[in-house]
């Protein structure tokens, strides 16, 4: 009996995690009287007085924001992890231990403007949020073993605030998953792990979603989520710090078609988490480092454009 991988159940090998991932394509016929979203009716102002993110308003722990007129990156007033974070031997009993975790936090405003998410910001615009992502996991990285960057959407994601924004975390600990991915790279043996699968994928054509110069836009062959994009440098880079000009802005251009397609398939506010697009790439380029005398960094930073 003949076997189509576009009908019939089978499993995929993901070659970063080492997971099988299990792939149902005729489940997508089966009939749904399950939930569904609403497409999101409110129209948000391009200004609200009482946002903890909008220009000159005061946050929730009463600190002010400045006049930023561009991408806007402050410490994260209720952050996850912070830098000052008793540092203490692990502990537990039996199975059930613990260890302390040090990091810090930082929310990035993608813009001045409350209603204008990523996707509908000028390719410029995204720019500076990309030099942004670059310069924070720079210092950030130099004192921490790995930084995040990431952006919940969404009310059914947890979003605490409508002002399009993210968030960069920086942790003393590389998360497991992460560790995984990075062991097996390493351990690939027939050249870069993420190259050839990007070459493979570039011969098949049928999961390139968009490319250009320097990035290639695609859906997995192991993708787990209805909706996952992996974003793969088109030669190796360590870290985000390390793309050229050039990269960056040919990264934030593709970013806009992403993300604009996710908008065009979704009709409500995209549910995005921390294995998604952004994240995703940085994954790939953050990179891990020794963790380094931790000392808090603290100020408000406003990004102009590339230079």
């Amino acid at each position: 009996m003949e076997h189509s991988p576009a009908n019939d159940p089978h499993r995929r090998f993901n070659p970063l995690t080492g997971d099988w991932v299990l792939v149902s394509p005729h489940r997508t016929q089966r009939p749904w009287q399950g939930q569904t979203e609403l497409t999101r009716s409110e129209k948000l102002e391009p200004y609200e007085p009482k946002c903890y993110l909008c220009p000159e308003n005061e946050r929730a722990n009463g600190e002010r924001n400045p006049p930023y007129t561009s991408t806007f990156v402050f410490t994260n007033d209720y952050p996850a992890v912070i830098p000052n974070s008793p540092d203490f031997a692990s502990g537990g009993n039996g199975p059930l231990r613990w260890e302390s975790a040090q990091g810090e936090c930082r929310v990035v405003c993608f813009s001045p403007r409350h209603d204008l998410t990523l996707a509908e910001m000028d390719v410029e615009e995204i720019e500076k949020v990309v030099q942004a992502w670059v310069l924070e996991s720079k210092e950030l990285g130099d004192r921490y073993g790995y930084v995040q960057v990431f952006e919940n959407k969404g009310e059914a994601m947890g979003c605490s605030n409508p002002h399009p924004h993210g968030q960069i975390w920086a942790t003393d600990a590389v998360p497991t998953i992460v560790q995984r991915e990075d062991s097996n790279q390493r351990d690939y043996q027939k050249g870069n792990l993420l190259l050839d699968c990007l070459k493979a994928e570039l011969e098949i054509g049928d999961r390139i979603v968009e490319q250009n110069e320097h990035w290639v836009l695609l859906v997995p062959f192991w993708a787990v989520w209805p909706f996952e994009y992996l974003l793969v440098p088109r030669r190796h880079v360590l870290r985000l710090p390390d793309l050229t000009v050039d990269e960056r802005r040919s990264l934030a251009a593709i970013l806009k078609l992403g993300l604009v397609r996710y908008d065009k398939v979704i009709s409500v506010d995209l549910v995005t988490d921390v294995h998604d697009l952004i994240a995703r790439l940085i994954q790939q380029l953050a990179g891990s480092r020794p963790v380094r005398q931790l000392t808090a960094v603290s100020g408000d930073r406003e990004f102009p454009a590339l230079g």
